[in-house]
């Protein structure tokens, strides 16, 4: 298979198709359009996850965005993968609260075999010892790699694009878009859901945002986390400035209509748009991550529970 990051002429289409509805009608009535599909492909349920930093720092990858690369002069904590007891003591957590989903996520651009085969383990035992769907974000691996993390319990994969393939070499050039799709379709070929999605606010144009929405449409990501960009000090992109509260919620719409019947999922820079989240509920968000997110805060679970419950969404 031919791998690139240029859209196929269906994806370009529905990217097409929805940016002439966003210029057709007005904001309101486009947010209730990708509401109307929300209610149709999920009703009320509401799917939570959540992810533990289990390897830290030190990332050979130079993206722009990223506190934890080496390349970046940040405070990101640095230490090496956690132990399957860290592991197991920290997913317990979320999974006595109810949280759907976990996941092990690592810095750095792979994993050597022997870090495989000890995420292996760590995987093994969370499928034995508790009840929660277990996802990876552990870079570009090998389709072998997958596999060995696949037969370990492993069921989802998670691998952002990040931004639209016109832009991405704004952000990263130590990898490129295709490395990522390499991965992803890897991924799908042994059976595993793709979680993919990326990050907005980081200089791109709402049409970009559309462009990366087409292209994960495109490869049939079924979990799409739209992360809202925290500047971080130290980072190329440090002082990049906020997004209006207007352009996210049309930027979470237009996620969810170029992609009708993937979770649109709440990711980091939550505690940004805190005041518009109950807006952001009626877009298009069917999903969300809960608690600490790598390198930032994250949302309590009570406090979203809590606004679930008062919302009428079932989400345990």
């Amino acid at each position: 298979m031919e791998i690139s990051s240029k859209l196929g002429p269906e994806a370009l289409e529905r990217m097409h198709e929805a940016l002439d509805l966003a210029k057709r009608v007005n904001t309101q009535e486009f947010l209730a359009r990708a509401d109307e599909l929300r209610k149709k492909a999920f009703g009320n349920k509401f799917e939570t996850c959540s992810i533990m930093n289990a390897r830290s720092g030190r990332c050979p990858e130079n993206c722009k965005w990223c506190a934890q690369s080496a390349h970046n002069h940040t405070d990101a904590e640095v230490y090496p993968l956690v132990s399957a007891q860290e592991a197991i003591d920290f997913a317990k957590v979320f999974s006595d609260a109810g949280v759907k989903r976990f996941s092990l996520v690592t810095s750095g651009r792979t994993l050597s075999d022997s870090d495989v085969a000890k995420t292996a383990e760590i995987f093994k035992r969370l499928k034995k010892e508790m009840n929660i769907g277990l996802c990876g974000s552990l870079g570009l691996l090998t389709k072998s790699q997958l596999q060995i993390l696949k037969d370990a319990g492993m069921t989802r994969y998670h691998c952002n694009l990040e931004t639209a393939p016109s832009n991405f070499a704004n952000l990263c050039t130590t990898h490129t878009m295709e490395d990522k799709l390499q991965t992803i379709y890897w991924a799908k070929e042994i059976g595993l859901q793709i979680c993919s999605g990326g990050i907005i606010g980081m200089g791109e144009t709402f049409e970009q945002r559309a462009e990366l929405a087409a292209k994960l449409w495109e490869i049939g990501a079924m979990s799409i986390p739209v992360n809202i960009l925290i500047p971080i000090k130290g980072t190329p992109l440090y002082g990049t400035p906020d997004l209006p509260d207007e352009e996210i919620l049309k930027s979470l719409a237009i996620f969810r209509i170029i992609n009708p019947d993937a979770q649109i999922r709440f990711a980091g820079g939550r505690l940004k748009i805190r005041h518009i989240q109950r807006e952001a509920l009626k877009c298009g968000v069917s999903a969300a991550l809960v608690g600490d997110m790598l390198t930032t805060a994250g949302a309590g679970m009570k406090d979203d529970f809590d606004m679930l419950a008062e919302l009428g969404y079932e989400y345990r």
